[in-house]
């Protein structure tokens, strides 16, 4: 049985060493998988990007002057599949708690469905005034209306007030953003307004509703 005490004293020799490796080892993996962390993390930053900020929309088309679909004291243009109607009989009084929203009646609805989108743009005339007055007596009349914020901007060669708010309605289950511009002419104030279903289809219209902004013409 000699032999068998240099064995243990081999063991007992060895295992703190072989423990030191492995203990190195684990160290050096764990230092090697915390380096490539930060890198992994920057691709989810631009995946939020397209929610705020969607793409600008080419134009696919005019509404508001001669041969459209909705006869208007301005023109401006379209983005694709959206789909314009005027809207018979606004100033029918059977029809106003539809037509007339404060100082202003409803002349064409541009249906967003067929362009992917449930939502709208909505052209309304006021009588001829100070542009910021009509936008402000639209907004308060339309119901649960809250934190209207207005701001002076340019719709295409014309100075415009924009206005940005929410509302919130007895079925809804959160509030929903809106938008709406307003311009005055020598025929009249024009508001285009921004509606949808919630704020997600909100962002994803707001690239039409900026494009109608942009590329006002009065007639």
């Amino acid at each position: 049985m000699p032999g068998r005490a240099p064995i243990r004293t081999s063991l007992r020799t060895t295992a703190p060493a072989a423990l030191a490796l492995l203990t190195a080892g684990l160290l050096t993996a764990c230092g090697t998988r915390a380096e490539p962390a930060p890198p992994a993390a920057a691709p989810a930053r631009p995946s939020a990007a397209p929610r705020t900020a969607p793409a600008a929309a080419a134009p696919a088309g005019s509404l508001g002057g001669p041969g459209t679909a909705c006869a208007l004291p301005v023109s401006f243009a379209l983005a694709a599949g959206w789909a314009p109607k005027a809207v018979e009989a606004p100033e029918n009084p059977e029809f106003a708690a539809l037509t007339r929203q404060g100082p202003a009646t409803v002349r064409c609805e541009v249906d967003a469905k067929p362009a992917g989108n449930i939502g709208y743009l909505r052209v309304w005339t006021a009588p001829k005034g100070p542009a910021r007055a009509a936008l402000e007596g639209f907004v308060t009349a339309e119901r649960g209306a809250k934190g209207a914020a207005y701001r002076d901007v340019r719709a295409g060669s014309l100075a415009a007030v924009e206005v940005t708010y929410t509302v919130r309605g007895e079925a809804l289950d959160e509030a929903r953003p809106e938008r709406a511009f307003a311009v005055g002419t020598p025929k009249g104030t024009v508001i285009v307004h921004l509606g949808g279903l919630d704020a997600e289809e909100h962002t994803a219209m707001l690239p039409a509703f900026e494009l109608a902004r942009s590329t006002v013409e009065p007639l």
